[in-house]
């Protein structure tokens, strides 16, 4: 029995013409393997993404924050099952104060959990999220314990 597991990723730029022709103005800039999406058309793009037949991007594996001081990266990792390919998708959250991207809860209900995971330990907020309240740590938690300056 010889099956080809292996899920292909689909380049930056694939995705990058795909979206720009369906959400103009969307794709800030992309590379070999991520396209980076502008905060404010996150909502349509994620919508596109999912509801595409050619995409199908119906899994969300993952929803991280990386904090780079400059700004916090927003990552998503999605996976299409149906034609067994994925992508990496990025947005930029500038300013330390109230970084904040919009939830996709009512796309992934996925989301739910590792949006509240990302709000909890790096304060990024996801607007529109049905409950976004800590989850790890206690209510009341002074700061989020992975951004880079939490001990300062």
């Amino acid at each position: 029995m010889n099956r080809q597991i292996m899920t292909t990723s689909l380049s930056g730029q694939e995705l990058s013409q795909i979206v720009s022709e369906a959400v103009p103005d969307s794709v800030a800039e992309w590379n070999e393997r991520d396209i980076f999406i502008k905060p404010e058309s996150w909502l349509k793009v994620a919508r596109l993404l999912k509801e595409k037949a050619e995409l199908d991007f119906a899994f969300l594996n993952a929803v991280t924050v990386v904090d780079y001081i400059e700004f916090f990266e927003v990552v998503y990792h999605l996976t299409s099952l149906r034609h067994n390919h994925s992508a990496v998708i990025k947005m930029r959250c500038y300013g330390r104060e109230e970084p904040a991207v919009p939830s996709v809860v009512s796309i992934w209900q996925g989301a739910d959990f590792q949006e509240r995971e990302a709000w909890d330990l790096m304060g990024v907020r996801f607007d529109g999220h049905p409950n976004l309240k800590r989850i790890m740590l206690w209510e009341g938690f002074p700061g989020h314990p992975q951004r880079k300056d939490f001990l300062r």
